[in-house]
């Protein structure tokens, strides 16, 4: 993840999975439990080194889908 904008220009923590923004990135476990953790103690802010604070929302919306995704994988799998 890296520091940049949200759809409405403001500043967010946006997801990076590639790695392959230029600027300071952070790793952050692909796992609700993590982000919440890091929302928490408010790590996006000091990770990124970001003097405004950061809307963490992109990185929320990311994770959802990517628990959908294996929500149906996980459901495929039972029904074979």
């Amino acid at each position: 993840m890296t520091a940049g904008s949200d759809a409405d220009g403001r500043p967010a923590v946006v997801p990076d999975p590639a790695a392959t923004r230029r600027g300071r990135g952070a790793h952050l476990h692909p796992t609700v439990a993590c982000y919440d953790l890091a929302v928490r103690r408010r790590a996006f802010g000091r990770a990124l080194r970001a003097a405004a604070v950061l809307d963490s929302a992109p990185v929320a919306t990311y994770l959802a889908s990517l628990d959908s995704t294996t929500d149906r994988t996980s459901e495929e799998e039972l029904e074979q």
